[in-house]
């Protein structure tokens, strides 16, 4: 014989069961995120995605019909337009490699200064300079330097054919707003080495040669190629101070771009600008996927 039992049955009016914690917190973090995304896709997706419908657009000056092709990634990767893309990649290079010299040198005197007004105004200062750039910057070397100044002859009896409106003026011009900028990122990790790790080194007979071989350098090697490709990205993109002091005399990216945007080589030639820029923004985001592993790396250990 079978047996029935009356179950209990849920009531129509009972509340309704409790979130989940983690459903909460997860929805909380959506919410928060949610006016950075939005930014992010207004003032960065739409930009970008205009540029890439630009770069593949062409449109017949008769018919005015649209049609799509690769003809302007094509091009941007020929003539001139390749050559001013490896001279702006050899720019960057030099003036990033120059910068993170001196900047380290820099800011390891910095780092062991004990005056912390010092450390105070030194950071404050490579801050403002490591913004100071474009044409205020060439104005102040031209009015400083000039042609025929007396800095540019001390330079001349080093390298005789220096030009200050050349590919070497450039590379003078841009470490004074790089190295700043390589100060900026290499003292918080230099003060974050610990100084039991020193300590340590030396209790176990480590000379200070070998404390910066087998610890200093290795923990500081992420930090330091993160500032240098941070130099890169800054040098390449680049474009009022060049554009003030060499104008179109040195073969660049950025001069070139404006140049074909304003139709000052071929009318008509903007869509091949976009295909320009497009290439800019794959060098910087390669720039930018090296820099930001660099930086995950250092800081697990100065922040730990």
């Amino acid at each position: 014989m079978t047996t029935f039992t009356d179950a209990p049955l849920a009531s129509a009016d009972a509340p309704p069961a409790p979130r989940s914690p983690r459903k909460s917190r997860r929805f909380g973090a959506w919410a928060a995120l949610t006016p950075l995304l939005a930014y992010c896709a207004i003032f960065l997706g739409l930009p970008v995605y205009a540029l890439l419908y630009e770069t593949f657009r062409r449109t017949n000056p008769v018919t005015n019909a649209t049609s799509f092709t690769t003809a302007n990634v094509t091009t941007s990767w020929q003539g001139i337009y390749l050559t001013s893309m490896w001279t702006s990649i050899r720019l960057s290079l030099a003036t990033a490699a120059l910068s993170a010299v001196v900047g380290l040198i820099a800011a390891l005197a910095i780092s062991q200064s004990r005056s912390r007004v010092l450390k105070q105004v030194v950071t404050a200062a490579s801050g403002v300079l490591a913004n100071f750039g474009g044409i205020p910057l060439a104005f102040c070397f031209i009015a400083t330097a000039g042609t025929a100044g007396e800095v540019t002859n001390l330079i001349e009896k080093v390298y005789p054919s220096f030009q200050l409106d050349s590919f070497a003026g450039l590379v003078l011009v841009y470490p004074y707003f790089l190295i700043p900028l390589m100060v900026l990122t290499t003292v918080p990790a230099l003060e974050g080495l610990k100084r039991q790790w020193r300590e340590a080194a030396a209790g176990l007979g480590g000379s200070t040669v070998q404390y910066w071989r087998f610890i200093g350098a290795p923990i500081l090697l992420p930090a330091l190629l993160g500032g240098f490709v941070l130099c890169f990205g800054s040098s390449f993109a680049a474009y009022a101070t060049a554009k003030a002091l060499v104008g179109d005399g040195v073969p660049l990216i950025t001069l070139r771009i404006a140049d074909v945007l304003s139709g000052n080589v071929i009318a008509g030639q903007e869509n091949l600008g976009m295909a320009m820029s497009i290439n800019t923004i794959l060098v910087c985001g390669v720039v930018m996927a090296v820099y930001l592993p660099l930086r995950k790396r250092s800081s697990r250990w100065l922040e730990s």
